[in-house]
């Protein structure tokens, strides 16, 4: 691969409609920063703000002549910073719009579509499929890497409701794939992960009619947290699949550890009320907020808020609670947490997992991860201007985290979620799959145009 010549990067620049952005000039700054401020020092050779699919299949022409490494940027919230590279970037965020049919459920959106977008289009229908809960998470990562949501106990994986992508290949061609056309593409797309088999330009998936909801959010002090995870695990394991439940304890410098509940529920508060009664009996909360809403009004109120910064995540799935003693050694070391200048701070979270999920079988997809009742998440953050020191201190107590739980783990990792530092992340995100990854990586992008450090085939 190369840099590319500038006389090259100026013959780019004359073949597009949409802008190119060269490292110096006005805006790159802005167009090339990472979501994750910890990967700052990747600096792209040049960002396109593509204009139209035709802007997409020169640049890959381009990079493929010109033998210069192409990332798509959609969302751009790439944990890893994957959305960004040495190379050309295309960003296809100008590529948004969102279509939705009440009759049929079908909703296709462009490969730049972000949440706000696809949920502005299916809210008049009153319909909807498993969707991120930020607002400018793109549609394209979020389907790629499996999708997981609120609802997805209930309707399953964002992945699970793809009918068909296009994609722009390796070759600079247009291909359209569903379960008849090129069903092993279409097989890959569904879990295979962003970035791996071309750029991604127009998704369709089924959406289906939702319901007035109920939302809870409860708070306790990290003293009460014993108590809560020991019941409310059991009752995420045990509830409906209407019901999903993220479980938390966190800490950041200047206060203490908070567990927190964020639920949503497919049905009346009333009947929330009494899933979650076995917790509120065995600990009263500091803050118990469990209100009726219509769907969209919950969207909002569970949007998911963060001061940015630097992070690293590390994830597993769990197919039994957390036992005591593992809850203890959370709280152990979110007693002795490193600290940091990002208000963020550091923590735990299970994700109630299994229902609609579950259902599916871990071959049908390119998405594995088909028997866990819990995604477990743990994360830390730090500022830009904190020292090498305070950065070093804080990966080196996540990966204590991680290994604390790791007996308790059922092994394999939440792509969507990408950990840069996973060393086996083969098995971890993909499990029996990535064989079959391979293979369909060889055929459509034989020279391996799109790569990058975790990229399949690497």
């Amino acid at each position: 691969m190369s840099d590319g010549s500038e006389a090259a990067w100026r013959q780019l620049e004359k073949s597009v409609t949409g802008r190119l952005t060269r490292p110096g000039e006005p805006g790159f700054g802005t167009a090339a920063a990472p979501f994750n401020r910890r990967f700052t020092r990747t600096v792209p050779g040049g960002v396109l703000a593509a204009a139209d699919v035709a802007d997409v299949r020169r640049a890959v022409e381009w990079a493929r002549t010109e033998g210069v490494p192409v990332v798509p940027r959609g969302g751009g919230h790439s944990y890893a910073g994957f959305c960004v590279n040495t190379g050309l970037v295309v960003d296809t965020r100008a590529l948004n719009t969102v279509t939705a049919d009440g009759g049929t459920g079908l909703v296709t959106a462009a490969g730049g579509a972000l949440m706000a977008d696809v949920y502005a289009a299916v809210e008049p229908h009153g319909m909807a499929f498993a969707l991120g809960n930020g607002a400018t998470v793109g549609i394209a990562g979020l389907a790629l890497g499996g999708g997981s949501a609120a609802t997805s106990r209930r309707l399953g994986l964002t992945a699970d409701a793809l009918v068909s992508t296009t994609l722009v290949t390796a070759d600079g061609q247009l291909v359209t794939c569903d379960a008849e056309r090129h069903p092993d593409l279409f097989w890959a797309c569904r879990g295979g992960g962003g970035g791996n088999f071309g750029i991604n330009v127009s998704f369709t998936f089924q959406a289906v009619p939702v319901p007035d909801v109920s939302t809870c959010l409860l708070l306790w002090d990290g003293g009460a947290a014993p108590a809560v995870f020991a019941v409310l695990q059991d009752v995420m394991r045990r509830a409906p699949d209407e019901l999903s439940v993220r479980l938390g304890v966190s800490a950041a410098d200047g206060r203490d550890a908070v567990v927190s509940a964020v639920g949503l529920h497919l049905g009346p508060a009333s009947e929330l009320r009494e899933l979650l009664a076995p917790v509120l009996a065995v600990a009263r909360p500091q803050r118990a907020d469990i209100a009726d809403r219509t769907f969209w009004q919950a969207k909002d109120y569970l949007l998911h808020e963060t001061a940015g910064g630097a992070f690293a995540v590390r994830t597993g799935f769990a197919t039994e609670p957390l036992p005591p003693g593992a809850v203890a050694e959370v709280l152990a070391l979110l007693a002795h947490r490193p600290g940091s200048g990002n208000p963020d701070g550091c923590g735990l979270a299970l994700f109630g997992w299994g229902g609609a999920i579950n259902r599916v079988d871990p071959a049908a997809t390119a998405f594995v991860h088909r028997d866990a009742q819990y995604l477990v998440s743990m994360d830390t953050s730090w500022d830009e201007r904190d020292d090498p020191a305070t950065v070093a201190a804080n990966l080196h107590w996540l990966a204590d985290l991680r290994e604390a739980l790791a007996p308790h783990l059922a092994g394999g990792s939440y792509l969507n979620f990408t950990d840069p530092d996973l060393p086996d992340w083969r098995t971890a995100y993909y499990g029996a799959n990535y064989a079959r990854l391979v293979e369909i990586k060889k055929r459509v992008d034989p020279d391996r145009l799109f790569t990058f450090d975790q990229a399949v085939g690497v």
